[in-house]
């Protein structure tokens, strides 16, 4: 791993001009440039006063439902009101250069990616404005189908009082089907993976740039600050995902 130069840049932008595949794992300072806080620092004002445990998990919802709804309300209103930012445009337009080359993965429960024109990102840990149900029932048989549901906060099945949840991974739960492997293969396959703007402490996705390392590929990091996985990385490239990812990716 070492610390960037111009040359270092210049041999990223060859890579990722001639690269079969390439693997981009996403983190949370992706979002955090485009306003949208990281899910500890949106636990501000009131909210400081909860365990994240009761804001993201099954238990903290059943526990006290209405306010975990109110808490990722304010959350979807931050979402619809941010906009993409350079680093998410720079790789969206890098996909449409290059039909089928780029695999986006994000960790991120926003859809800025696909706003900027990743549509078809594999997202990790789901997505924050997708309603779904709580749990199934004979009523609801898709978990994802949620017409029939009373407004409330939340809203619920008018036969048997499920609830209507936010359509996110908490702790504890499994991620989507198939989107880790799918992810895992991206990684394996690919020839150049960029991490950008996440810590590398979130795990199975901090263990994507280890696959990718092993299979051969050349892993480049963005972040501003040093991430638990910075061994895994033939460069790391000390700056933000707005301001590093058009000089990588710009005209390529």
């Amino acid at each position: 791993m070492t610390q960037h130069t111009d040359r270092d840049i210049a041999d990223l932008r060859t890579r990722l001009a001639t690269a079969r595949k390439v693997c981009v794992l996403t983190g949370a300072g992706m979002s955090a440039e485009s306003g949208i806080p990281t899910f500890r620092d949106a636990q501000t004002g009131y909210w400081s006063r909860f365990d994240p445990m009761q804001l993201a998990s099954e238990a903290g919802f059943r526990a006290d439902p209405r306010m975990v709804w109110d808490w990722y309300a304010e959350r979807r209103e931050g979402v619809r009101r941010a906009q993409p930012n350079a680093g998410h445009l720079a790789l969206g337009a890098y996909a449409q250069r290059h039909p089928g080359r780029l695999t986006l993965v994000t960790q991120n429960v926003d859809d800025l990616h696909q706003r900027a024109g990743n549509g078809d990102t594999l997202r990790l840990h789901g997505d924050i404005l997708l309603d779904r149900w709580l749990e199934r029932c004979t009523h609801q048989p898709s978990l994802t189908d949620v017409s029939g549901a009373v407004p409330g906060r939340p809203p619920k099945c008018p036969h048997c009082g499920n609830l209507v949840r936010p359509g996110v991974v908490w702790f504890g739960e499994m991620l989507p089907d198939g989107a880790m492997e799918a992810a895992q293969q991206a990684a394996f396959e690919c020839d150049v993976m960029l991490v950008v703007g996440t810590s590398g402490a979130v795990w199975p996705a901090a263990g994507l740039a280890q696959v990718a390392h092993e299979a051969g590929a050349h892993v480049a990091i963005v972040n501003p600050q040093p991430s638990e996985i910075d061994d895994q990385a033939h460069l790391c490239l000390r700056g933000t995902a707005a301001g590093v990812l058009p000089r990588v990716l710009d005209g390529v």
